[in-house]
């Protein structure tokens, strides 16, 4: 009777411990404010032709939510397994404070969603929706700690100005201004594997792996156009990174390839009929793929914190092709420099300064990933110039509550994909609010 009273008291235990060591986090960020905008769009008359050119000029102002970060919901947990292995998981989702649906509903509202193993000593790998390499590294090496309102190079959005992914619109508008709404590099990705190493002698590497593949046996030719209907629809990726930390210098490197082949149809004049290439991820999509794309993209920075302030110096280049004619691209490059410091135990501030190209060659509607019919010579590209800098503030209530003031202003010049004549779009953007995390 002893005996089996031991007995259970020992499998209680046991269960207790187990039970103790397994883990789930509910977590969350709520950020609402104010924002204001100002755009200038101008675009001199050109002679000769239908167009009047002039300036055109536009205000927002309005009490939204996510300047500072989006607002989220999110659960995690992690069960040690023994033996230094431990499972984990992460689901989060985005938080809309001011439409119908509290829950995000948007192309990018499954923020992260994964399950995984972890070894400690080793490393880890997981399985789901996951950040890419590149935007892990530039979260730990941008000044701004990628937030959402313009003036960012790097990491380039507007918050309270509303974009669109090329397609036809006026001249110099923002959609074409290089700063819009990340363009600079893939977020996130569905259907990827992850691994990450642990820090070895100040050296920690990641990779990822994402494939979305649908083969089928039938394909047929396209009644003497080049191309084919049926076939393949294949998405898949790849990406590499390595971090390097000694004492308080931390130092980046990270490249990443996406490749998107479809079904197409080209005419007998070379344009595209179906399955016209198209660039993906845009605006931080994790599943919202190219089309006949092949992406390549790089990631570099540096850190250094000089105790009384953190300095940033940061590098990206993104390339994006036509799978099918490498001539058909669009580029963009950018670099940046900034710091960040706590002026007070409770005030924080940052600044960032930055400059960038964006070149796209110019071809017809149908084969150009800008969306839009060359008003240059076919085949010929135009490099247009764009820049950004960002001042921010937080006023530190709490460790987890802060009152925020952002001000961003980006400018571009001399794009002549909608127009023959130069055109230019200058915009500011201010805002106000709190954040409060749990």
């Amino acid at each position: 009777m002893k005996k089996s009273l031991f007995a259970l008291a020992a499998v209680g235990a046991i269960a207790g411990t187990a039970q103790a060591q397994s883990s789930v986090t509910v977590y969350g960020l709520l950020d609402l404010g104010y924002v204001g905008t100002n755009q200038r769009i101008a675009n001199n008359s050109v002679s000769g032709s239908a167009s009047t050119g002039g300036v055109t000029s536009a205000t927002t102002s309005a009490f939204i939510d996510g300047a500072e970060s989006t607002s989220r919901l999110g659960f995690k947990g992690n069960e040690d397994l023994g033996g230094g292995l431990s499972a984990f998981f992460t689901v989060e989702t985005s938080i809309t404070p001011n439409s119908g649906n509290t829950i995000g509903t948007g192309t990018d509202s499954n923020r992260q969603t994964f399950a995984g193993l972890k070894k400690s000593g080793i490393g880890q790998f997981a399985f789901g929706t996951q950040y890419t390499t590149i935007f892990n590294a530039a979260a730990q090496s941008d000044p701004g700690l990628m937030n959402n309102m313009m003036g960012n190079v790097i990491y380039d959005k507007g918050k309270g100005v509303t974009y669109t992914q090329a397609g036809a619109t006026v001249a110099g508008s923002n959609n074409y201004s290089g700063m819009q709404n990340n363009t600079s590099f893939t977020v996130r990705s569905a259907n990827m594997l992850s691994v990450a190493s642990e820090t070895f002698s100040g050296f920690q590497g990641n990779g990822f792996i994402v494939q979305n593949n649908a083969n089928t046996n039938a394909s047929a030719g396209t009644g003497g156009n080049s191309g084919y209907t049926g076939g393949s629809t294949n998405h898949t990726g790849w990406g590499l990174g390595a971090n390097y930390t000694w004492q308080k210098l931390f130092v980046t490197a990270n490249y990443q390839n996406f490749t998107d082949k479809n079904p197409y149809n080209v005419n007998s004049s070379g344009v595209y009929t179906a399955g016209a290439p198209t660039m993906g991820f845009y605006g931080g999509a994790a599943a919202a793929t190219g089309t006949n794309a092949r992406d390549n993209q790089q990631y570099y920075a540096a850190t250094y914190d000089f105790g009384i302030l953190k300095a940033y110096i940061q590098y990206v280049n993104r390339k994006t092709m036509d799978v099918n004619n490498s001539n058909m691209y669009v580029a963009r490059t950018g670099q940046q420099i900034g710091v960040r410091s706590f002026i007070t135990p409770v005030v924080e501030g940052w600044a960032s300064v930055g400059t960038g190209k964006l070149t796209g060659a110019t071809s017809t509607a149908g084969n150009s990933f800008l969306g839009v019919a060359s008003t240059g010579v076919s085949g010929s590209s135009n490099a247009v110039n764009f820049g950004g800098f960002q001042l921010g503030s937080n006023y530190w209530l709490s460790k987890r509550t802060n009152l925020y003031a952002i001000y961003g202003q980006e400018r571009t010049s001399n794009q002549i994909w909608v127009s023959p004549n130069p055109s230019s779009y200058n915009s500011n953007a201010y805002a106000l609010g709190v954040r409060h995390t749990f």
